[in-house]
């Protein structure tokens, strides 16, 4: 029988009523990130679109039913405690968006919102037999900004770590 490696911090996460958060763009890593952090609140002040929020414990967090993220930088920028990794070292994240079978467009009724808000134009639609459409993500083109997810009137839409690009990352 195998047994899954589980950091005290990811267990007592789970204590506390939730996963793993996600944190702002150019984040260190979790561990790093909340032993740095000292919940000022800096960042979720400096965030132009509202993204950034207090999570668990007042450790600032991405939700993406309040906006997206821009990657503007200025939560890295205003932060005092050096929780973030300077912008030039990597990508912002490992995040993608992902599109779930509660889809409305599954059921073949028309919505596209998704793909309109994407930029990027990450979001594409495959027609399929019976009217009805299936909503992929273009994992190149995806920043994982979260555009899409608040716009979804179903919460089919979420942001989650792309395996695909962690995989990129550790080249």
């Amino acid at each position: 029988m195998a047994t899954a490696e589980i950091s005290r911090r990811a267990l007592f996460g789970r204590f506390r009523g939730g996963g793993e958060q996600l944190r702002p763009p150019w984040s260190r890593r979790e561990e790093e990130f909340t032993d740095r952090c000292t919940r000022c609140g800096d960042c979720i002040v400096a965030c132009g679109t509202d993204v950034i929020v207090p999570g668990h414990a007042g450790y600032p967090i991405v939700d993406f039913m309040q906006g997206q993220c821009t990657f503007c930088g200025k939560c890295r920028e205003v932060c005092q405690s050096d929780c973030f990794e300077p912008l030039q070292v990597r990508a912002p994240w490992r995040l993608e968006a992902a599109i779930d079978k509660s889809c409305i467009e599954l059921s073949g009724v028309t919505c596209r919102v998704c793909q309109d808000v994407c930029e990027r134009d990450a979001i594409a639609f495959r027609p399929l037999l019976g009217g009805r459409s299936k909503a992929s993500v273009m994992s190149e083109r995806c920043t994982g900004c979260g555009a899409c997810v608040g716009t979804c009137p179903v919460h089919a839409v979420s942001v989650d770590i792309s395996h695909s690009k962690s995989e990129e990352m550790a080249r």
